[in-house]
Formats: structure tokens, C-alpha cells, sequence
């Protein structure tokens, strides 16, 4: 029997985790919306990128967005996404946060997401399936949560520069162009996006631009054309920027994560 590609149904079955998996085209965006349900939202294939009311996450294959029930979201694709998501009942996951995070896909999560995929929506609570789900949630437990949230401000003068850079991260405009488009001085734009977001305006634009590469090496795009798009003098010098936000380097990053094979040339570190 088909299963339904219609997140509603899934929110009320009596089990504690309901698996759906949706195919999406390039550029497809969901609007805002919310679930009863809490929600692990993982693409096999593709890109997507989740905003809420205080923040963005670019989420590639290897890596996935916990999202706490009734939290309004939107959803765009990047590329053909192959959505995996998993609506959790927020009891059977009391220890996951109250806010939206990022968290690794190590190979054995992503098997058991897929895997969950294969199962009924009512599965065997005391059987194979059930222990799948099990294993599954103690894996997500355990799974290291990434740093990469791009919080977004209330003010309507900083939110505008920071949608403009969302859709062009490559962006090397300084803070005092900025402040003259939106009438403000340099010194009170720096000031509110120290307040508002918690993160120097170098900083924000810093992190805008590693979601945007994670996204791109998770598409299979090389280094060297990921560094130039994005604004870097080098690969070298892009490679020492991931470096002091993740602590490894690319190559390393994405082949810890079960995304790509460590010997991928595109993935040189340059």
C-alpha cells in the first residue's frame, strides 16, 4: 500500500515515531507551518533550507534539524530533495532540546532513518521493527549536535541586511554600506547585531557563509569553486576558516559524516 505523503497523517498514530518520506523538486518551498508532533527532518538527497521565527538552517545529507513540536517553520529545497522525516511524539524524547537544532547523521542514524522508512506506519511495537525504532532513539540521543544556526533579528533595518546576505552569502559589502542603505549609522547596526543576535555582523556573515558551503560540498561541488563563490582568496584560506569553526577540515568533516569518500577529489583541501 502507498504511504501517505501528507504530514497530518502522521501525527496522531499510536506509535511514538511515524516515518514519511516525500520527494520534492528543485525550488519547491512548503510555507509556514506546524506539527502536533516534534519532527527529525533529514533529506537522503538534496538540500534544505529550515527558517523559523529567530533563525535558518541549511540542512544537507549530513546532517539533520530537530524541530520541537508547534515550532512554525518553512522548508525550500535545494536541488531534488529526497525528504526523510521522522514525527516524534515529544514524550519519547524528553531529553532533545526545546528549540530547533542541528544534529550529525553518523552512517548509523541515516541506516536506521532509512530503515524506518521500510516499516509500517503501525509497526510491530514488539518486534524488529520495535527495536529499530529503539536503537534509533538512542542513537539520535547520542548524536553531537552542531553549532550552525544563523539567528535572525527582530529589528526591521537588520533583518533586511540579513536577508540579502541569505541570498547572496559571497556578499563582501561592508557594515558602513550597509548601515547607509538602511539609514542607520555603522555604530548602531553593530551594536544591534551584537543584541539581537548574539554574534559580531563579521561574524553572522561568517557563519551564513559555512552553512552555505557545507551545503554546496554536501552537493558534491569542489572546494575550489565552493572558496572562490564564496568569496575566499583560496582554497587554503576557506579551508582554514571551517577549520577554526569545526575543528577538521572539509574533507575530513564530510567523510566523519558518511556524506562522501575520503578520497573524493573534489574534497581537496587545497
Amino acid at each position: 500500500m502507498t504511504r501517505s505523503t501528507n504530514a497530518d497523517d502522521y501525527q496522531h498514530v499510536p506509535r511514538p515515531i511515524a516515518a514519511m518520506p516525500k520527494e520534492f523538486a528543485d525550488g519547491h518551498v512548503i510555507a509556514p507551518h506546524r506539527h502536533a508532533r516534534a519532527q527529525l527532518l533529514y533529506a537522503a538527497a538534496g538540500v534544505m533550507r529550515v527558517t523559523t521565527a529567530d533563525g535558518t538552517w541549511v540542512v544537507p545529507p549530513l546532517r539533520a534539524l530537530w524541530i520541537p513540536a508547534s515550532t512554525e517553520h518553512e522548508i525550500r529545497m535545494s536541488g531534488a530533495v529526497s525528504m526523510r522525516t521522522l514525527y516524534i511524539e515529544p514524550d519519547a524524547a524528553p531529553w532533545m532540546a526545546p528549540r530547533c537544532e542541528v544534529v550529525e547523521v553518523v552512517p548509523l542514524l541515516r541506516e536506521l532513518i532509512l530503515e524506518a522508512m521500510r516499516e509500517p506506519v503501525e509497526y510491530e511495537e514488539a518486534g524488529r521493527a520495535g527495536l529499530v525504532m529503539t536503537l534509533l532513539l538512542a542513537e539520535l540521543r547520542r548524536a553531537p549536535t552542531v553549532p550552525l544556526r544563523i539567528p535572525l533579528p527582530s529589528d526591521r533595518r537588520l533583518l533586511a541586511l540579513c536577508r540579502s546576505l541569505l541570498k547572496q552569502p559571497e556578499s563582501d559589502v561592508p557594515l558602513d554600506t550597509w548601515a547607509a542603505r538602511v539609514n542607520a549609522s555603522s555604530r548602531t547596526l553593530s551594536r544591534l547585531f551584537l543584541r539581537e543576535t548574539g554574534m559580531s555582523f563579521v561574524a553572522w556573515r561568517q557563519q551564513v557563509r559555512l552553512a552555505e558551503a557545507l551545503s554546496r560540498l554536501a552537493l558534491g561541488q569542489p572546494i575550489g569553486t565552493v572558496a572562490r563563490d564564496l568569496g575566499y582568496a583560496s582554497a587554503s584560506a576557506f579551508t582554514a576558516m571551517f577549520r577554526r569553526s569545526l575543528g577538521t577540515t572539509p574533507r575530513l568533516y564530510l567523510a566523519r559524516s558518511g556524506a562522501m569518500a575520503p578520497s573524493n577529489s573534489a574534497l581537496a583541501d587545497g
